[in-house]
């Protein structure tokens, strides 16, 4: 087999997943987005890889190239129809909404005299956010009024057109803090708490890590989810609401995990390159099952 890992930065996830890549004698080809180029009218080299895992930093070339990848039948880590649903928060909400999964109250709004009104039916606090992004970018905390009037103003004027789509949510009393679960397609292996003074907690705003139970509840809510969205490789952000229990809050479909491979012990770069490897044989089969069927057909022996 032959896998190629297609990324931005060589940040330690990366340098894991090549590891666990030599520790199986696996071919592969380590392949900087900067670097590569898709033919789209025909298809071209990058069917040698029977699978490639998308490491991207930009969610646009990831995106793309994953649909680049997927319409040659070179099977993605994640699918592109699965990134295209986790990448937008609006797809990510409907769709887990349609799957009857619970979620914090959200509303969409197209300009700030709508939003203003949306977020005062749903009270304050609340928290708006852009429709594409991570790492808690451009996340705000609405408190009053003059806030979302300034906050809102502020995007109508310098945002470019996603940051006029005002995706708006209620504010979720978490205990200082949240839950980032991680599925590798049928497992939910491992979970972090992650804990923060302040009312965000992500990793990458200085949030530190501990260890989570992953319980029958817990597994079964990600999985519920994972099969929403398509299924893959994803890490699922969570909210404990003391009322409601387990809110999903987002899903992450190139994730992190530099804080708990070494907090937990658990080998996610090699339970990644295993799924991807498990992913490449059953494209493989599938495509060798194909070939076979068309081969024993008879030929139109004409009139």
């Amino acid at each position: 087999m032959r896998i190629g890992i297609l990324y931005s930065r060589l940040r330690v996830e990366e340098k894991w997943l090549f590891a666990a890549l030599d520790e199986r004698d696996i071919e592969y080809d380590r392949l900087l987005d900067r670097e590569v180029t898709f033919d789209l009218t025909a298809a071209d080299d990058w069917q040698r890889y029977d699978a490639v895992i998308i490491r991207s930093l930009s969610t646009s070339r990831g995106l793309y190239a994953g649909q680049a990848l997927n319409s040659i039948g070179v099977p993605t880590i994640n699918p592109y129809a699965v990134a295209a649903v986790c990448s937008d928060k609006v797809s990510t909400t409907t769709t887990l909404t349609r799957a009857g999964l619970p979620q914090p109250r959200t509303r969409l709004a197209f300009t700030a005299e709508a939003a203003l009104a949306v977020g005062e039916e749903l009270g304050y606090p609340y928290v708006v956010k852009p429709v594409v992004g991570s790492w808690g970018r451009l996340v705000n905390r609405i408190n009053d009024r003059d806030a979302a009037e300034a906050v809102f103003e502020h995007r109508e004027v310098l945002g470019r057109f996603q940051h006029h789509l005002y995706y708006i949510q209620e504010l979720i009393e978490k205990p200082g803090r949240d839950i980032r679960a991680f599925v590798i397609g049928d497992q939910t292996p491992v979970a972090i708490y992650r804990h923060s003074e302040h009312w965000l907690t992500n990793t990458a705003r200085g949030a530190t890590a501990s260890e989570c139970t992953v319980t029958p509840d817990l597994h079964q809510l990600c999985q519920r989810a994972t099969q929403a969205v398509g299924g893959g490789v994803l890490a699922i952000d969570l909210l404990e609401d003391p009322e409601r229990g387990l809110l999903i809050n987002e899903i992450n479909h190139t994730m992190e995990f530099h804080s708990t491979v070494p907090l937990t012990g658990v080998d996610l770069p090699g339970m990644i390159v295993d799924h991807t490897l498990a992913t490449g044989r059953l494209q493989l089969e599938s495509s060798l099952s194909g070939s076979q069927l068309s081969s024993s057909e008879p030929s139109d022996p004409g009139p």
